[in-house]
């Protein structure tokens, strides 16, 4: 099972515009105060940002994930980049011949150790 910081941080990911800390614990099924210490652990290790957000002279929390920056070495196998990068062919990622090569020199060099 799901840790709750791992469910906490789905639910703030899946919102593109964010989802205020008060709605977050009633989602997740959790005290307001529970919520507190996930969401601080959250903010504590750069995963979310927590801006703070009035609506009708009530104060809470807009929590918007952030932006993680992708793993350059899941784009290569071995040396050789991903086909699909620059690609403007239109076809079918299930029987792109480009694709596969790629993808069985991944398996290769997962095969090797490298």
């Amino acid at each position: 099972m799901a840790s709750i910081e791992d469910e906490a941080l789905k639910v703030i990911q899946s919102r593109s515009e964010g989802v205020l800390q008060s709605e977050l614990w009633k989602l997740l099924n959790i005290d307001s105060r529970k919520c507190s210490r996930v969401v601080r652990r959250l903010a504590d290790a750069g995963l979310i940002d927590r801006v703070e957000y009035r609506d009708e002279g009530i104060k809470t929390y807009r929590l918007k994930a952030r932006q993680q920056a992708a793993d350059p070495s899941l784009l290569l196998a071995g040396d050789e980049l991903i086909p699909c990068i620059g690609c403007e062919l239109d076809c079918n990622v299930e029987q792109c011949p480009l694709l596969l090569d790629w993808m069985y020199e991944l398996a290769i060099a997962e095969m090797s150790g490298e």
